[in-house]
């Protein structure tokens, strides 16, 4: 295992910069604030801890990139920032999640909350769900895996159609695997920072997705007509369990941060991470570091106490969306070490 330790020196200066205005910037947080942003500079830091690479193939090793401090963020003409009349995040969803329509509007509800909480002082808006054959998009039974795909390509021409004009950015969420082209085995995810626009699967977040007996495997050498898109009535889509939950709050939260103009984090652990496997991604925590979090904050203008207050209701409203126990309730078991998290950032926040 490799642990990236960054010297504290060059750790604030992606934090801060040497540039005098944006030093003056920092220093308009409030005291607490700059702490809390100060925390991930020292070594024994408790909330803030350095990234780890286990294989060859994490996303570090095998892709290469240089890191974007908080300055170099704020000096790109492509950055994305939200302004009044285009400051709304759609959601479309592309396909069920879950068992039948019930299930799906109740789990997307939950990640339209989530995200809410995230890019806290945005407003969320969910666009009427849709089948896969209403995009009209290329699909086909993967080789490797038998299970079906949909072309990213044909779903983010779609998007653009869809798009309002009110929106910051317009993002599809599916439980069909994606491929980008007919040469790629398959991909998590496609977003365009410049158009605004991305689509995501979550299909290989459950936990039986690579074993034989996946229900979503077809039967091999079956064939597909193009446009048959009957053979998608009825397709299988994995339990809503607490992981998947988390692993789908991840993905969502990245991938909209790239929109914005925030690049793969390389300075600490971070939901901003690259993450080639599930493995690295589940390694990766649930919110932003420093460095992430400063440019979020600048892009958008909110409190950080706020954020982390409405992050930490939509954890421990979990339970109250219904019985615990019961299909309508929001499983949030596999947050707790979040929840954690966030109470001891807010502690230091509020000075206690």
């Amino acid at each position: 295992m490799q642990v990236i330790q960054h010297s504290a020196e060059r750790l604030r200066l992606a934090l801060v910069s040497n540039r005098k205005d944006l030093i003056q910037h920092f220093q308009k947080y409030t005291r607490e604030e700059k702490r809390l942003l100060e925390e991930g500079l020292y070594p024994d830091s408790t909330l803030f801890k350095p990234i780890t690479l286990h294989l060859d193939s994490d996303w570090i090793s095998s892709h290469p990139e240089p890191p974007q401090d908080f300055q170099q963020y704020y000096c790109n003409p492509y950055r994305n920032t939200p302004v009044k009349g285009r400051n709304t995040i759609y959601i479309q969803t592309v396909g069920l999640f879950g068992e039948g329509e019930a299930a799906t509007l109740r789990y997307v509800g939950w990640l339209r909350e989530y995200c809410e909480a995230f890019y806290y002082g945005l407003s969320v808006k969910l666009l009427e769900p849709v089948p896969v054959s209403a995009t009209g998009c290329a699909f086909r039974i993967n080789e490797y895996t038998h299970n079906l795909q949909i072309n990213t390509g044909d779903l983010l021409s779609y998007l653009k159609k869809k798009k309002p004009k009110d929106a910051f950015c317009i993002v599809g969420i599916t439980m069909i695997d994606l491929y980008p082209e007919d040469s790629w085995n398959f991909v998590f995810g496609q977003a365009s920072l410049t158009k605004g626009m991305g689509i995501f699967s979550f299909a290989r977040y459950d936990d039986n997705f690579y074993s034989r007996s996946y229900k979503g495997r077809l039967q091999k050498g079956r064939k597909v007509s193009p446009q048959d898109y009957s053979v998608f009535d009825g397709y299988y889509t994995p339990p809503i369990t607490s992981t998947l939950l988390l692993r789908s709050c991840k993905t969502l939260t990245h991938e909209i941060g790239h929109i914005f103009g925030i690049q793969h984090c390389q300075w600490m652990q971070c939901v901003m991470q690259g993450s080639n496997h599930l493995e690295e991604s589940d390694r990766r925590p649930l919110d932003l570091c420093p460095v992430c979090l400063r440019k979020l904050q600048t892009a958008m203008g909110f409190k950080i106490a706020e954020r982390y207050k409405a992050l930490l209701r939509w954890i421990e409203e979990g339970s109250n969306t219904g019985e615990a126990g019961t299909s309508s309730a929001k499983p949030t078991e596999a947050f707790e070490a979040s929840r954690q998290w966030l109470m001891k950032c807010l502690s230091v926040l509020e000075d206690e």
